[in-house]
């Protein structure tokens, strides 16, 4: 496989770190409400908290129903070096169960790699990943112009006893979606309305809170998997990288679903940021996997070629 080709799967096993909720980021800036609140005079009453809790529990319920929706999810990395750049992925999102079928472009699929492709299709299915690497490398692979990556097996090759515990119970265990990101919200210390936005068109309701990393790992049921010391561990790990808390803003329409959801942090090598805009709740999807004689397995193919040097 050629140097292209491998740029490219690391550009999408970045994406899977946002697509599962790993990371994300809001910074603040005018930019980030895509439209001017009203002014004090004709401004909502501002909700009180009691109001704003059953706001997010009724569009908690109704997005949990819902199971999936149209997505376009857009992240910028500012600060981490060759990584920084922003990416779009566009598609259909399903939580119930965890599916994506989505198209990645933008700079960071193509840094360092003036040749690199415009965009690539990318599938999530039944704790798999799966990257279109294009017609050009098809040739090289006896038409095999899929890659699969087992993210299972990617757990258990990296060493990390906490990430292969968490990948345990599969896409299905991971936070990624918007019904959990709001029950998280609930448990947020700093919960507030900020008023009445127009969000793509339509008329939603904004709201902020804020989390820490121990209150997200704590609502993720794969964590209850973690010793007490690799626990321990993991929440050391992450408080040296400088993160303080994950902030994280939505959008609620008047019928009560997410329209656009903002969350990310800020760590002491840069940010992350991450903001997913939701439309068509409850459409159908039907996300399947590439055909088996076009696809090619990460983790084999890497085992072939340490057998092929002398190592397998």
């Amino acid at each position: 496989m050629n140097k292209s080709a491998w740029k490219r799967a690391g550009v999408a096993l970045t994406a899977v770190a946002v697509v599962t909720g790993v990371a994300g980021c809001q910074d603040g800036g005018d930019a980030r409400t895509g439209a001017k609140a009203g002014t004090e005079a004709d401004a909502p009453k501002v909700q009180s908290l009691g109001e704003v809790t059953k706001v997010i529990q009724a569009a908690y319920e109704k997005t949990s129903a819902a199971k999936a929706a149209k997505v376009k999810m857009t992240m910028t990395m500012e600060g981490v070096g060759a990584e920084s750049g922003t990416m779009e992925m566009t598609g259909v999102q399903g939580w119930a169960p965890a599916a994506m079928d989505i198209t990645v472009k933008g700079s960071m699929l193509s840094a360092g790699n003036p040749d690199g492709p415009e965009q690539m299709r990318m599938i999530m299915l039944d704790d798999a990943m799966y990257m279109d690497m294009g017609a050009a490398q098809a040739a090289e692979m006896d038409g095999k112009r899929w890659m699969k990556l087992d993210m299972k097996a990617a757990a258990e090759a990296s060493g990390d006893k906490a990430l292969q515990k968490q990948m345990t119970g599969g896409l299905d265990s991971m936070n990624q979606d918007p019904a959990q990101q709001l029950a998280l919200l609930l448990d947020s210390p700093d919960l507030k309305h900020i008023g009445a936005e127009k969000v793509n068109g339509m008329e939603t309701q904004h709201y902020k809170g804020t989390l820490s990393f121990e209150q997200m790992l704590k609502a993720n049921e794969s964590s209850k998997l973690l010793s007490k010391a690799d626990h321990d561990k993991l929440i050391a790990n992450v408080k040296k990288t400088g993160l303080k808390g994950y902030d994280t803003e939505f959008w609620v329409t008047e019928d009560g679903y997410p329209a656009r959801m903002d969350i990310g942090m800020t760590m002491a090598a840069g940010t992350m940021q991450v903001r997913a805009d939701y439309t068509d709740y409850g459409t159908e999807i039907a996300v399947q996997a590439p055909p088996a004689k076009e696809t090619v397995d990460l983790f084999d193919m890497l085992k072939g070629l340490g057998k092929d040097l002398g190592q397998g």
